[in-house]
């Protein structure tokens, strides 16, 4: 329990770090850069390919009509820019995160690594490409778990507790690897997982339900069309938040873990050896 609220309170205290909100904002930029990629090269096609979508549906056409007669208007043409960004956000969010998801994790484990753990030994027990698999393969089985689990979260209590969980388990199993990727071996990776298990998990959890919240934001900037372009980027700013923190939080759990272990058996192994002869 001391390692978890101390690894909590200093995560917290690293998010206000200034590396810490660069790196929380580098999302956004990649959002931008992308975005005007897209608008440059697609837009206009986009836009042309949408509008003639929704004129070819028959069973809208009639509604199109009387909604044009009512305000005047051509409703496809204003419709089909407004799908394409609706259409287009969620790409564009989802690659970005993944790009900087991949960066930050390493960027803030080094960080917690430099400032509190300048001594630890590095053994490198895992390589880039093997932990990018293994966190693929480990989301392919939570996104399977979430859909077998569906039809559990028509009872009310369990919509609550079956998507938080799965995805804390995923959290957990991915970013405890990762924290410890550059500094454990494989046996004292797996000692520090198999005597942590636990609080790990509630780690990951917890992250889970945190990770919850910027979708709130997410919502309100799809059914507020008004508000659309500040809400969609404060709630990626505030998930990219909650990931730097969840990734802090296990980087500083992990890390002294590892460190407490190796000081264990350090002293383990400087300990006198007393022979049963020599023993009272």
């Amino acid at each position: 329990m001391r390692l978890l609220l101390d690894s909590f309170w200093r995560a917290a205290a690293y998010c206000m770090r200034p590396r810490v909100i660069v790196l929380s904002l580098v999302p956004l930029l990649v959002i931008v850069v992308l975005a005007a990629g897209f608008g440059y090269f697609y837009w206009a096609p986009s836009v042309a390919w949408m509008r003639q979508t929704l004129d070819a549906w028959p069973l809208l056409s009639s509604f199109w009509s009387w909604i044009g007669g009512l305000f005047s208007s051509d409703v496809p043409a204003l419709l089909a820019p407004l799908v394409v960004v609706f259409a287009a956000t969620p790409v564009i969010v989802l690659v970005s995160l993944v790009v900087v998801a991949g960066l930050m994790a390493p960027a803030l484990t080094q960080l917690v690594a430099e400032r509190r753990f300048p001594a630890l030994a590095q053994k490198k027990g895992a390589s880039f490409v093997g932990s990018v698999l293994r966190s693929l393969g480990l989301t392919l089985l939570a996104l399977v778990a979430l859909v077998v689990s569906m039809p559990l979260w028509l009872i009310p209590p369990l919509v609550l507790v079956l998507p938080p969980l799965i995805w804390g388990w995923l959290t957990y199993r991915v970013m405890s690897f990762d924290a410890l990727a550059e500094h454990a071996d494989a046996e004292e990776r797996a000692a520090v997982l198999r005597q942590h298990r636990l609080p790990l998990l509630a780690i990951g959890v917890l992250c889970g339900y945190l990770g919850a919240a910027p979708s709130i934001v997410w919502a309100s900037g799809l059914l507020f069309a008004a508000a659309f372009f500040v809400l969609v980027p404060l709630a990626i700013w505030i998930y990219t938040l909650v990931f730097a923190f969840s990734a802090l939080w296990f980087a500083h759990y992990c890390l002294d873990a590892l460190a407490q272990l190796r000081l264990q058996r350090a002293e383990a192994a400087v300990l006198p050896v007393i022979s049963p002869s020599e023993s009272p």
